[in-house]
């Protein structure tokens, strides 16, 4: 699902990278022009949010148009007599592939990797506006029985139903125009993740075959990701409903499927009926900053003993197994989060993109934002600055990992343990300032 946010080539259950701030400027730029026929298009542009891909191979050289064209022909006929072997019948191997097409944009953007990246607070800027709360807010309305329906049955709030439809297709006003089949065959006969392409391709010539929908309004983003809350192929055969009973299960056009399968697939990722995604707090004085991690998780009475408040004085949710949340280091705001904002996590894994949908969550039936101010004073770190900080730790002893200008949980622990080391708040939080400490002799 899914998806890439462009904001994101993305969806749930991409082998998604685990997208932390360093990494979010990949996801947004678009990717998919507005659908010719999605339903009820509102004018305003998508800020949808794209998953990642699982790492590639070395590119290869880009074929003469000719040799291409031969090449991709060879690869359809090649993984037709595959597919047929899986059981994929003759009538929807001819409807798929017959006219299929070479996309050489999809390989121009599979190939894009941004330098410049974007911290949190310039992410949920982009994202969670208040057009799209208003907008958001309408559309509550608009699908409500559909939302409410999805809520009985699975135990999502139909707010966080809303929320990931505004950021994935800013409420089905931009899914995408490419054609699922090319993307998926193009993506898979470059070859830099043909393993995965093929097994989103068959699941895609399943769906073809199953009836649910029909190869020319089989449309998303140019990474493979569908429907109105992107589902990419394998998702989509694993998590989607047909909720409206018509015997299809329709993500493109049924608002009644969009948000039970969209339900399904966070209830069947963790989601706990009657807890919020987590709260806004105040850390106390003196607190170890290496502990808002991931790794460690207690209870809400543990947190509270320990002098963790929410910022507006409300009780805190009672979480077993709450974490605290630092996206932007030691000076950003605080939070802490419990198994649902966890769930959202399994359907994009990027914090920010997390975050984003709980924050518009919240707004859509209310709520305030984020209350504390962001570090608005720190620049995100470039992939090559990010680069450069990983080579720096780990000639200074502090393992971060293979210098790739990504940030994940190995660079983040270098950070921390160089930071400790220099008596700095071990937030983990990468900074030019760091990055200039690290470069100095």
């Amino acid at each position: 699902m899914h998806s890439l946010h462009c904001p994101s080539p993305r969806f749930p259950g991409w082998p998604r990278f685990a997208l932390m701030t360093s990494a979010i400027a990949l996801l947004l730029g678009g990717c998919a022009s507005a659908p010719p026929t999605a339903p009820a298009q509102p004018a305003t542009a998508s800020a949808r949010t794209v998953p990642a891909l699982p790492a590639p191979k070395p590119a290869p050289a880009a074929p003469s148009d000719a040799a291409s064209d031969k090449g991709f022909a060879q690869w359809v006929a090649d993984f037709r007599t595959s597919a047929r072997a899986a059981g994929v019948s003759d009538a929807t191997l001819r409807a798929a592939f017959d006219n299929v097409q070479f996309l050489p944009r999809v390989i121009e953007l599979d190939r894009a990797q941004p330098e410049f990246t974007r911290t949190v607070w310039d992410y949920l800027d982009n994202t969670v506006t208040a057009q799209r709360v208003a907008l958001g807010q309408d559309k509550l309305l608009q699908v409500r029985a559909e939302a409410d329906a999805a809520a009985r049955r699975y135990g999502v709030p139909p707010s966080i139903l809303v929320a990931i439809w505004g950021m994935e297709s800013n409420y089905g006003g931009n899914y995408g125009s490419t054609p699922t089949i090319d993307a998926l065959a193009t993506l898979g006969f470059e070859g830099r993740r043909e393993d995965w392409a093929r097994r989103e391709l068959l699941a895609a010539l399943k769906i073809l075959d199953k009836g649910d929908i029909d190869r020319d309004r089989m449309i998303g983003s140019w990474a493979g990701a569908m429907g109105q809350t992107q589902f990419l192929p394998s998702n989509f055969l694993a998590y989607a409903v047909d909720a409206d009973g018509d015997g299809r299960r329709d993500i493109w056009g049924s608002m009644a499927d969009v948000m039970a399968s969209t339900a399904n697939f966070l209830a069947r990722s963790g989601w706990q009926a009657g807890q919020p995604w987590g709260v806004e707090v105040r850390l106390p004085t003196g607190f170890d900053y290496g502990r808002a991690d991931t790794a460690v998780r207690q209870s809400t009475a543990q947190w509270a003993a320990e002098g963790v408040q929410t910022v507006g004085g409300q009780p805190m949710p009672e979480f077993a197994d709450g974490t605290i949340l630092l996206p932007a280091g030691a000076r950003g705001p605080a939070f802490l989060v419990g198994p649902n904002f966890r769930a959202i996590l399994r359907y994009n894994n990027s914090t920010s993109y997390a975050l984003a949908v709980s924050l518009l969550a919240q707004r859509l039936n209310g709520g305030p934002d984020v209350q504390s101010p962001w570090p608005r004073d720190l620049a995100a770190l470039s992939r090559s600055q990010m680069t450069e900080l990983q080579t720096a730790l780990n000639q200074r002893g502090f393992a971060s990992g293979t210098p790739d200008g990504v940030m994940g949980p190995a660079t983040r622990e270098g950070v921390r343990r160089y930071q400790r080391s220099v008596g700095l708040p071990a937030d983990g939080y990468p900074s030019a300032e760091l990055l200039q400490r690290l470069q100095q002799p």
